[in-house]
């Protein structure tokens, strides 16, 4: 395993354990998301040259799309928790109720 690998795969593992267990506000854990998706967004943009194809890959331009569409719909749900909840702790939301 190379050096490049292992930093995808720690980047990929420490934000994945940081969504496991720090999950107290609603904005760590969108943080913790966007760290997976930016790690996930290097190892596709750099796995063309690892494998040396010539051919552009299109997979990473398409999932930043979707990060960035994601980053924004995680911003809108923060701001509406926010106003109606009066905070972003996670657990003040209960989905069971109305």
């Amino acid at each position: 395993m190379t050096a490049l690998h292992l930093s995808f795969y720690s980047a990929f593992t420490l934000s994945s354990l940081g969504l496991a267990f720090h999950r107290t506000h609603l904005i760590s854990a969108l943080l913790c998301l966007e760290s997976m998706m930016l790690s996930m967004y290097i190892a596709l943009s750099m796995w063309p040259i690892q494998t040396q194809t010539t051919s552009p890959i299109l997979l990473p331009l398409l999932m930043l799309t979707f990060s960035a569409c994601e980053a924004g719909t995680g911003l809108a749900l923060l701001v509406a928790s926010t106003r109606t909840h009066g905070s972003d702790h996670l657990h003040n939301f209960n989905l069971l109720r109305c």
